[in-house]
């Protein structure tokens, strides 16, 4: 499928009503399994990519180029719709201009982009700064103006609860709505309450709400949020703290007993080569057999 048309649908789909639930994905290899386990759409998770790739933490140490080149592995890799965590754009309305061309090159469907200063912290990290609200328009107005399919969302994140309190928090939010964003996305509300009151204070535009597991937003069912009036239900880093607790499993057993087989706590051989497509490749090596 080509891209514009899974953007289209991706659109047709948010607006549709019925949440969304979208895992996060830091590789390829996280993507397909994502698909193989019948979500919607995938998410190329800027924490997970700096944890994965960089083995550091979430302080903004990737850059365009690094999100550039997974958005494009992951989308030869799926046909999801991929939501790319762009941080907060690399630079000013300039940078995000280039940002929002080069990610949408690379395959993605939506691109997120955050008021955070540079450089930019995880969501739900101590420390966060944001850039002052006219300077955080003009990266969404920017944006806006930048994207070559209409059909491409532009995700805009105030991480200002943190900084600034829940009520300037849902301001930037409406703010960044007058400027064309497609779906707001308020970072680490505090309680059930606050989660509450964003689609209320926002109705008419799509929500996203970020579930983080041991973060500072309380964690509920998708039917409930669906209900409160969220349409994209983001755990970005779901499948990054599972892999790292299976790995750490086996590796452990490895360690304690000298041997693994199948029966240990890992995939089977055979598993791992149908995730990667391996019966293609076989069907495409008799294809161009000399």
């Amino acid at each position: 499928m080509l891209n514009h048309e899974i953007n289209r649908a991706f659109k047709h789909r948010i607006l549709s009503g019925r949440p969304v639930l979208m895992p996060g994905a830091a590789n390829a290899l996280a993507a397909r399994i994502i698909e193989d386990q019948g979500f919607e759409a995938v998410y190329l998770s800027g924490a997970g990519l700096t944890n994965t790739y960089l083995g550091l933490p979430d302080l903004g140490f990737v850059g365009l180029n690094e999100i550039a080149q997974h958005t494009a592995t992951i989308r030869d890799a799926t046909e999801l719709p991929i939501v790319v965590d762009a941080d907060n754009g690399f630079g000013n309305a300039l940078n995000v201009r280039h940002t929002i061309r080069t990610l949408e090159r690379a395959g993605a469907s939506a691109v997120q982009l955050e008021d955070q200063k540079t450089p930019k912290r995880c969501g739900h990290f101590s420390g966060k700064e944001v850039v002052p609200l006219a300077e955080a328009r003009t990266r969404i107005r920017a944006a806006v103006d930048a994207r070559q399919d209409e059909n491409t969302l532009i995700v805009a994140r105030t991480d200002a609860r943190a900084t600034d309190g829940y009520t300037e928090a849902l301001d930037r939010a409406a703010a960044f709505v007058e400027e064309g964003a497609d779906i707001t996305f308020v970072e680490a509300p505090q309680s059930v309450e606050e989660l509450r009151g964003i689609p209320a204070a926002l109705k008419g535009t799509p929500q996203l709400v970020n579930l983080v597991v041991g973060g500072r937003t309380p964690i509920l069912g998708l039917d409930e949020l669906g209900e409160m009036g969220f349409s994209l239900v983001l755990y970005a880093n779901v499948a990054l703290q599972s892999a790292v607790y299976g790995m750490q499993a086996a590796l452990g057993q490895l360690r304690a007993e000298g041997r693994m087989d199948e029966g240990g706590p890992v995939a089977s051989f055979a598993e791992r080569q149908r995730l990667v497509g391996k019966d293609l490749f076989d069907t495409l090596e008799k294809r161009y057999a000399v």
